[in-house]
């Protein structure tokens, strides 16, 4: 095995980074070269980056570690733990221990911290890793940070209401009936192609902002930027949809979803403050799910974050980890 350090993403390339992701166990929208280089483009330009690629005796790229610089020595996965929800070393799937092997030998030389997060709980970063550090008598802390939601879609949605608790199918039955009555013609739509995502973003970014205070702090000029050229290349791949659930008066709700490996992942949201009473995100999510299993999706995602809606919608938390390699 042979370990090259590079300061720039382009060393790599995008066929040779998608190539080894697509061939990876965890095949994330997140560590797409598309995300990584969009985002280290647009937030760490001015951070120091080591970008370790791990290529075995054959002369084939079979793992690659993107880091920046956070603190002064300390090193974190490219993408940005506050928009990125699922981070990790990108690494051909059967070979996750002898890649992780190969990259500890040169960070024994040196005193930088690996402060690893959103790493799922299948990870060999969370199963592995902690042990092969062990052995080599380093230090590392594992920790579950936060959860992701998750719902198994079954073939069709009678089966999905029939599988929720009796409480939440009425509460949901309910929320509908009430949308239908109070707000007749309201209809969900959704965009894929990338002109009509880029013409529709700006609707969800507006809805977004109106939100929550916290929102329209998190949008700010260069989270747009970067929203923007995701939404777009995201959608040229067919990896991205808008969702909107469209009133007479304007959109009330919006989603932003991705899509990978069979699944639909809940990115982000927007609502109008004015019609919550209505709650029109969960209805917009209703609409989600159904056509999630009418696509025959295998699994949705709620993604980072455990707010109550979205148990609502019956699925089972997955722990994501920060491992620190000290």
């Amino acid at each position: 095995m042979k370990v090259d350090l590079h300061d720039r993403l382009e060393a790599v390339g995008a066929a040779a980074w998608d190539g080894l992701l697509a061939r990876s166990a965890l095949r994330s929208p997140f560590l797409s070269w598309i995300w990584q280089h969009r985002w280290a483009r647009t937030f760490a330009d001015d951070r120091r980056l080591e970008i370790r690629t791990v290529v075995d005796d054959a002369g084939r790229l079979v793992g690659i570690l993107p880091l920046y610089e956070a603190e002064p020595g300390i090193w974190r996965i490219l993408g940005g733990v506050d928009i990125s929800d699922y981070l990790d070393l990108i690494v051909e799937a059967g070979r996750e221990e002898e890649v992780w092997m190969a990259l500890l030998v040169p960070r024994a030389a040196t005193e930088a911290t690996w402060d690893l997060h959103a790493v799922p709980a299948a990870s060999s970063t969370v199963t592995t890793l902690p042990r092969l550090v062990a052995d080599q008598g380093g230090e590392v802390a594992v920790a579950v940070e936060e959860r992701c939601p998750i719902l198994s879609l079954p073939a069709s949605w009678e089966t999905y209401l029939a599988g929720l608790s009796g409480k939440h199918r009425h509460e949901l039955t309910r929320k509908l009936r009430r949308m239908e009555r109070e707000a007749p013609g309201v209809r969900a739509t959704s965009v894929g192609e990338r002109d009509a995502v880029q013409e529709r973003l700006g609707d969800f970014l507006r809805l977004h902002r109106r939100s929550r205070v916290g929102k329209a702090k998190f949008m700010d000029e260069r989270m747009e930027i970067f929203f923007r050229e995701i939404g777009g290349e995201f959608a040229a791949q067919q990896m991205l949809r808008l969702w909107f659930l469209e009133a007479e008066s304007g959109p009330m709700a919006s989603f932003i979803t991705l899509e990978w490996d069979g699944t639909v992942g809940l990115y982000n949201s927007g609502f109008e403050p004015s019609r919550a009473a209505l709650s029109p995100g969960l209805v917009l999510l209703t609409h989600l799910i159904r056509d999630a299993i009418a696509r025959g999706k295998t699994r949705f995602d709620f993604l980072r974050g455990e707010e109550r809606y979205k148990y609502e919608f019956g699925p089972t938390p997955e722990d994501v980890y920060q491992v620190r390699l000290a």
